[in-house]
């Protein structure tokens, strides 16, 4: 059995300000908890059902605390409509080093990222094209809320997050002489334009794109055309998809 002391902290940390107190974060499914058990990652407690032992035998190291449970337990704690066999609630890692010097090849800036969805896709979009280090502004979505771990589908624990004031990151591009690129609805067409392989891509807000403050440290806008015939064309494209297309121009020519 799953206490009600037990739920009522799986359940808080949907809450940042609970994560902050309690310094934990949750992960939920079975391939992202088997890939917490393997990873460096701190696991406070684990609560698994017979289903996911069968699939991924465990040990008592595995966890400071282990609870095994069948499914209707394990749902009342869970925050997912349709939850799986298993749950995490991990301790959350030390802050990655903001680095003296700017990261090679390309760096992405979230500024104001709201969706978590949207910074879970991006963020598992980064470890995919090999993007080491994703920056966002301190008002963008808390990389530990859940929907972001869960939609960044355990690439949350590969790639370096530093949250910071955009200010930090345009001067190590100023150091290094990298240019500076920012998604806009009328920038340079991104199929027609020469792309450096260190660099650095702001992504805007979902509903305001990139505030003013930032625009002005930009030295490359760059959009991605709209190749719809149709008389009533869509507006834009969702961030995150965006990011994918702008990602990949970018990695077009670099890959090993």
């Amino acid at each position: 059995m799953i206490g009600k002391s037990t739920t009522k902290l799986v359940n808080s940390l949907a809450l940042k300000k609970y994560r902050t107190k309690e310094n934990c974060f949750l992960i939920e499914g079975d391939k992202m908890v088997k890939e917490a058990l393997d990873s460096d990652l701190k696991i406070k407690l684990l609560i698994v059902t017979d289903q996911f032992l069968n699939r991924f035998p465990i040990a008592q190291t595995d966890a400071e605390r282990i609870i095994e449970t069948d499914a209707k337990e394990l749902k009342k704690a869970s925050q997912l409509q349709h939850p799986q066999n298993s749950l995490a609630v991990c301790e959350i890692p030390e802050k990655s080093k903001f680095p003296d010097s700017l990261p090679e090849g390309l760096s992405i800036f979230l500024d104001g990222i709201q969706d978590p969805g949207n910074m879970g896709t991006i963020v598992r979009i980064c470890d995919w094209y090999g993007i080491q280090h994703v920056f966002c502004s301190p008002d963008s979505v808390d990389l530990y809320n859940p929907k972001v771990i869960q939609a960044s589908m355990g690439s949350f624990h590969r790639i370096k997050l530093h949250e910071c004031d955009f200010e930090a990151l345009a001067g190590l591009a100023r150091k290094a002489e990298a240019p500076v690129f920012g998604a806009f609805m009328n920038g340079d067409n991104i199929y027609q334009t020469q792309l450096p392989q260190q660099a650095v891509l702001v992504m805007g807000n979902e509903g305001n794109g990139i505030r003013p403050a930032v625009e002005k440290q930009i030295t490359n806008k760059l959009s991605i055309p709209n190749f719809s015939e149709n008389e009533i064309k869509a507006e834009s494209l969702n961030v995150s998809v965006a990011t994918a297309i702008l990602c990949s121009e970018f990695k077009r020519g670099y890959s090993k």
